[in-house]
């Protein structure tokens, strides 16, 4: 089929679903720390991946444990059935190579991880592809795992962009956002570079409320303003976008997912009131606060990369059909007290990979298109 998606709750007919293929580690270094700050205890905040004339620092390489990626791949796999037997069309990214060890480029390097995290990295606009720039260095070539479902799109007829890539030294990112934070010890000065070029466009499509013609994005950080600057221009007469600030970090899917026009899914009624005006005016579903049974219980090494929301972070399969974790009875209530057709699917180890239902998919083709939602 032709790349068609403008929404988040249109029936779905192509979807990719993301790969844990030969997922080992977390490499803790900067970018790394400062995407997931909010969910550390404690960080330590440090520069150890730029080369210098000596030796580079050894990696901070946070090992995962073979059981969790195997009942992963499990679970991966249960999702693409329940889509398929909702007559979804599933497709796969290349998996990445057990050789393939490192991200390098003439500023750093980091431990590679797979393409899982789909949405991430990807902003379907309607008929176009656009490849964002990564805010995670061992993520950044991760979009090329996607290149021949993308150039199968692109030879029928879809756009395909790649926005301007980082090169992502010390002096790239904002940690404005971070030292507010209570949570972590204050950044301090970047680790000087041959290649500082000052705050680049970082920004993650998940930072993103896909409504028709219209696009909400979340900036909480220079990063992010330059990219959504670009976003406009880039979109002008196609899209209208609408900021919004500080809804989260990053990533706004695990605070506010559409479920078809009119409705929201969210964390708590004090997300709505910084939304645009018109969507403070739909009808919010609040998500039951998470029970501490639901997650899996994990050992002091293990690392913890989201909050325990991160089961608000559904897929709708249409506008009255949602999936959403089986370790969540209470969401699952809620949903279906709203005349939701909820599909129950296992997904355990959300919090140790970063991304639930929403996060680890990427809807390529559904049935609606470029409606005024917002203004009509």
């Amino acid at each position: 089929m032709r790349l068609n998606s403008y929404d988040e709750w249109s029936p779905l007919r192509e979807v990719v679903v993301g790969s844990a293929t030969n997922y080992t580690s977390h490499e803790r270094e900067l970018s790394f720390d400062l995407f997931f700050h909010e969910n550390f205890a404690e960080s330590t905040w440090y520069y150890p991946r730029l080369t210098t004339a000596g030796a580079p620092a050894a990696p901070g390489r946070s090992s995962i444990k073979e059981r969790y990626v195997n009942e992963l791949h499990e679970d991966i796999e249960g999702i693409v059935k329940a889509l398929e037997e909702l007559s979804v069309t599933v497709r796969r990214p290349m998996e990445l190579d057990a050789r393939t060890t490192e991200v390098r480029t003439p500023a750093w390097s980091a431990a590679v991880v797979p393409p899982l995290n789909l949405r991430d990295n990807t902003l379907i606009a309607g008929d176009e592809i656009i490849e964002t720039p990564p805010m995670i260095r061992a993520r950044y070539f991760e979009t090329q795992f996607l290149t021949p479902v993308f150039a199968d799109y692109f030879r029928q007829g879809a756009r395909w962009t790649v926005m301007p890539r980082p090169l992502m030294t010390d002096a790239s990112f904002d940690p404005s956002y971070a030292n507010r934070s209570a949570a972590t010890e204050r950044i301090g000065e970047p680790r000087p570079s041959p290649y500082d070029a000052g705050h680049e466009m970082m920004f993650d499509a998940a930072q993103c409320l896909r409504l028709g013609r219209d696009i909400v994005a979340n900036i909480s950080t220079t990063n992010h303003a330059l990219a959504v600057d670009w976003l406009e221009r880039h979109l002008r007469d196609r899209f209208r976008i609408h900021r919004v600030y500080e809804i989260s970090d990053s990533h706004i899917d695990s605070m506010v997912l559409a479920l078809r026009p009119g409705v929201l899914l969210v964390r708590s009624r004090q997300v709505a009131e910084l939304l645009p005006q018109p969507l403070r005016t739909w009808d919010l579903i609040v998500a039951p606060p998470p029970e501490t049974d639901n997650f899996p219980a994990y050992d002091d090494d293990d690392l913890i990369l989201t909050s325990p929301f991160i089961d608000l972070n559904v897929l709708s399969v249409s506008p009255d059909t949602v999936l959403v974790n089986d370790a969540c009875p209470e969401l699952v209530r809620t949903l279906e007290r709203h005349r939701f057709t909820v599909v129950p699917v296992r997904h355990r180890h959300r919090r140790l990979f970063g991304g639930g239902f929403h996060c680890f998919t990427l809807d390529t083709v559904r049935d609606g298109g470029p409606e005024d939602y917002l203004h009509g």
